[in-house]
């Protein structure tokens, strides 16, 4: 019955259109509910029991009241009022660009794209994982490479990484240094040199004829150069391959429609960015980064790769390869720390890629090209000299040092933004977006406000080929690309309409269910905090325009870094890291510079308990620091008497530990303090990964209780959605003494840093576009709210290990017997006793419509589950009801009444394709295979292929596009 609320406060009334009820799933009654099954009288008295005394918060987050959705939004329209959107003619990598609708509203603003998790369990992740191969196949193709990873953080990282990756691949030479053409965009060079000083290289900048007299184990060449230079590098290459040097090309894949590729002259890695293939600027990010190589580097190539294979009735089904490279298996020995891809963003550019076409692409290109020749003999018919003969969509326009200032603020004058070259140059770069409105006011700055030109007339004289091009024939790329099907048959919005539904609808994301994966914390991303993200105000802002029209972006940084230290105790940080494996570099290299200002650069040791993160020892072993492992005692905590040990042996050589709080293990940890005051007491520095952050906001912080440095995945906690595998941010926050440590950047400075402490990403503020979502998670919350989501985070995690703890052992509690924000269930005994493993189990709750929960992390042969305060306590039923039918099944193979073999845990994942064959011989029902819950009668979502061998993947390394009849059979 509806309540009468006639008589209620006018307060109370609003109270229940608060954003904090519509976040947190459970409502009073379930959380009455819930804590009754765990015998505790209330939420606080759980959080007592559940997390240690000593660190437990005092006083309430220094947060604001809790504002309504549209309060929330109105507050941030405003403030992205503030961004002023100048045309940018800027480039240096980072272009205006058309997102096409379809693509806009049914991929980058669908949570059935943007929710969903890493594609670690491919049966329902086909949709996501085609559109990742596809994306490699555009870049073989562009590229003329033979292989190419799934994407990578930036252009800067994923550069960074090629020189990282030609190291470990060139045994022939020696050298330490690393050769940069001078002409590279100066981001991507500040990324390289910071990557290199901790690898112990030497970089090497000078101009690209002069590779072939220097020496190095590896060279970068951009192409075309950042201010717009088009060479053929054919020559450059082969010498450098005579003398045993590997050669990086970064490339522009809109050029690439039209140049020769890298690879047909040679290149062994090549690199860019996709951004200007649909993805909006958005001041920096996010942006996908391709990544081409040849064959022979695939068993070093960071990142991840995406592997055709089949399933178990022999059907084409895909899967990411080789997975044994992953940093959280090989950890210190791991070739990166990032594996990361940005499968949203890099989706989005193959589907911009898709719907164009090779002959829409061509068209664009050909425009944007006639465009800049348009530009280019306009400026020498007005005395203008240009630096570069030969380009693309960049010139280089000679105007004198006097005049530089000049024509660079009338052109501000004008609303138009300019790039700075030298002094005595300035950087014109056109896109798709360009017109000749644009292109018109563009002269009159340089014509003292009257070009006096027909544009159109000037423009058939070039299509006629009266005047010279940019681009000479003997540049041309001849051959043929994007020659697959899928790039040639979705060209009507209708086609490409249920192309990306057919895709959509093969995944699992939060749309459908609770994904309950353990230390990724897969909560609800709020359309509210969403639809900012494609506001032109945030999106249509190049990084590096002056800082005077980003005066929003401004205050939302500000603002966002004030909330983040409320909400973790510390007292800076840096917003500049865009993946968590980026804030846990950042965080070390911050304590790395830290220790070499006071004279201690001898300090080389990270302490990191078995229980760690699998990303904390490759990223210790990526500032050079030298790993050594404590272990845990019985209970699953760090040990401390093996801690005092190892700080005895190694003394003041000890630079840091990493320790995860609450612990992977998914307990709070009761000696955490005496742990960080061990550290301290030899003057070590702690880095508290912030993975887990989830269960601290409120009730603990990491600064506060010992912690000098965390990094914090605004995609887990602060609600950032996964987004198929990227995007993600993980800023840093740091303690006073560590904060004059924190990355900088060399063309768009950031305040209070020192550009001697390096750059950790491409652009400044990281993806800035995508921090709005965490400023109105948090703005949305407010003070009660974020301690609230902690609760009930807590909540649920301790209601599912209760249901499920008679069924399958919890392997670590809190001394109460309670669990933090996830538990492991052990999976041990139950293999000992039937044969079935952690990934029989997960495979079959693909049956129920379920994401299965993190696998044999951290620990082999268990289950890691996290529910999320998101989660209501039916949808936890749910997925307990599952989990307790498996363990029904799992009994009758243990009694012998089924066998292993024939069992639907073995034979799980369930397709159409298996209910519908006509002979069932099979000894379990059709309906048990496929709706072995009463809820899946209303909705059912069906894996699109059966179990997938992973091993006849790997043997028959393929990862390019398969032919359409491949994927029909």
């Amino acid at each position: 019955m509806t309540q009468d609320f006639r008589r209620a406060p006018l307060a109370e009334l609003a109270h229940h259109d608060a954003f904090i009820g519509r976040h947190i799933g459970p409502d009073a009654s379930e959380t009455s509910a819930m804590l009754q099954a765990l015998s505790v009288g209330s939420i606080n008295e759980l959080i007592e029991k559940t997390v240690p005394g000593k660190i437990r918060l005092q006083e309430p987050l220094a947060l604001e009241p809790a504002k309504s959705e549209v309060e929330a939004l109105a507050e941030l329209k405003a403030i992205a009022g503030k961004n002023k959107l100048y045309k940018s003619f800027i480039g240096m990598g980072y272009y205006d660009t058309h997102v096409p609708h379809v693509i806009l509203r049914n991929v980058l603003e669908n949570p059935g794209w943007y929710t969903a998790y890493t594609p670690y369990q491919p049966e329902i992740a086909q949709g996501r994982l085609e559109g990742l191969l596809n994306f490699q196949q555009m870049i073989i193709d562009l590229t003329g490479m033979d292989l190419a990873n799934a994407s990578m953080l930036d252009e800067g990282t994923a550069a960074a990484e090629a020189m990282a990756m030609c190291k470990r691949q060139n045994k022939k030479n020696r050298s330490d240094a690393f050769f940069v053409a001078a002409d590279t965009h100066p981001q991507t060079i500040a990324v390289i040199k910071t990557r290199a000083e901790h690898f112990g290289f030497e970089v090497v900048i000078d101009e690209a004829e002069k590779l072939a007299d220097t020496e190095c184990f590896a060279a970068l060449l951009q192409y075309p150069g950042t201010t717009g230079q088009v060479r053929d590098l054919t020559d450059i290459i082969a010498t450098a391959h005579e003398q045993k040097k590997l050669v990086t090309v970064a490339s522009d894949l809109l050029a690439l429609m039209l140049l020769k590729s890298p690879g047909e002259m040679g290149a062994d890695v090549v690199i860019g960015t996709n951004q200007r293939f649909g993805v909006p600027m958005g001041f920096g990010g996010p942006h996908a980064a391709f990544f081409g190589f040849k064959d022979a580097f695939k068993r070093s190539a960071p990142g991840r790769i995406i592997g055709v294979s089949v399933d178990s009735r022999g059907k084409t089904a895909l899967r990411m390869a080789m997975q044994t490279r992953e940093q959280h298996i090989r950890r210190e020995k791991a070739n990166s720390n990032i594996c990361t891809s940005q499968v949203l963003l890099a989706v989005m550019s193959v589907f911009y890629a898709i719907y164009h076409g090779p002959d829409g692409l061509t068209r664009i290109a050909e425009r944007v090209a006639r465009l800049t020749d348009t530009v280019a003999t306009a400026l020498k018919k007005h005395g203008f000299d240009l630096r570069h003969e030969q380009y693309f969509d960049t010139l280089c326009v000679k105007v004198g040092r006097d005049a530089q200032r000049g024509f660079y603020q009338s052109a501000l004058g004008n609303e138009i933004n300019l790039r700075l070259v030298g002094d005595d140059c300035l950087g014109i770069s056109l896109d798709e977006t360009t017109t000749f409105k644009h292109i018109s006011q563009l002269l009159n700055v340089f014509c003292a406000g009257d070009h006096g030109l027909d544009l159109h007339e000037l423009d058939a004289e070039l299509a006629s080929g009266n005047l010279p091009h940019g681009l000479p024939d003997v540049q041309r790329r001849t051959d043929a690309v994007l020659t697959h099907p899928v790039f040639n048959s979705y060209h009507s919005e209708t086609d490409m309409l249920r192309y990306l539904k057919r895709l959509e609808a093969k995944d699992i994301a939060l749309n459908h269910s609770m994904i309950p994966l353990g230390s990724c914390t897969m909560k609800l991303n709020a359309t509210a905090e969403m639809i900012p993200v494609t506001w032109p105000e945030f999106g249509k802002l190049h990084p590096f325009a002056p800082i005077d029209q980003a005066q929003g972006y401004s205050q939302l940084f500000t603002e966002l870094q004030q909330m983040l230290e409320a909400c973790t105790g510390y007292d800076a940080v840096s917003l500049q890291p865009n993946a968590g494996s980026q804030g846990e570099y950042a965080g070390l290299v911050a304590i790395k510079k830290y220790f070499e200002h006071n004279g201690e650069a001898d300090r080389d040791i990270c302490l990191i308990p078995a229980s760690a993160h699998g990303t904390n020892p490759a990223s210790a072993q990526m500032v050079g620091m030298k790993v050594v492992v404590v272990n845990c005692d019985a209970k699953g905590n760090v040990d401390l008497a093996d801690l005092n040990t190892k700080i005895t042996e190694y003394g003041r050589r000890i630079a840091c530990i990493m320790v995860t709080y609450p612990s992977t293990h998914g307990v709070f940890e009761e000696g955490i303090t005496e742990l960080c005051a061990a550290v301290h007491n030899i003057g070590g520095q702690v880095y508290i990964d912030g993975a887990n952050m989830n269960a601290l906001v409120g009730v603990a912080a990491p600064g506060k209780f010992g912690g000098d440095v965390s990094h914090l995945n605004l995609h887990k906690t602060f609600c950032i959605p996964h987004g198929g595998g990227g995007p993600g941010m993980g800023p840093i926050g740091v303690a006073e003494h560590l904060k004059p440590f924190l990355p900088a950047h060399p063309v768009q400075p950031v305040p209070n840093t020192d550009t001697a402490n390096g750059t950790i990403s491409a652009a400044p503020w990281g993806s800035a576009s995508i921090l709005p979502i965490s400023w109105m998670y948090i703005k949305m919350m407010g003070q009660t709210g974020m301690l609230e989501a902690t609760q009930k985070a807590i909540l649920n995690a301790n209601y599912v290990a209760k249901k499920l703890g008679d069924h399958y052992p919890i392997l670590y509690k809190g001394s109460e017997g309670f669990v933090a924000h996830e538990c492991l269930l052990d999976l041990r005994p139950l293999k000992d006793a039937s044969g079935i493993t952690e990934e029989d189990i997960a495979k079959r709750l693909m049956d129920f419509g379920f994401h299965a929960p993190t696998m044999s992390f951290p620990v082999a042969g268990t289950l890691m589950i996290e529910p999320t305060e998101s989660e209501s306590q039916p949808e936890l039923d749910r997925f307990c009801e599952a989990m307790l039918t498996i363990r029904k099944e799992i009994a009758q193979i243990e009694s012998g009444d089924v066998s292993y073999d024939t069992s639907a845990l073995h034979n799980a994942p369930h397709t159409q394709d298996d209910v519908m064959q006509a002979d069932w011989d099979r000894p379990y029902t059709r309906e048990q295979a496929s709706r072995p819950a009463a809820w899946l009668k209303e909705h059912k979502v069906w894996p699109s292929v059966n179990r997938i061998d992973n091993v006849y993947g790997d043997r028959n390394l393929v990862c390019s596009c398969p032919t359409v009849e491949e994927y029909r059979s």
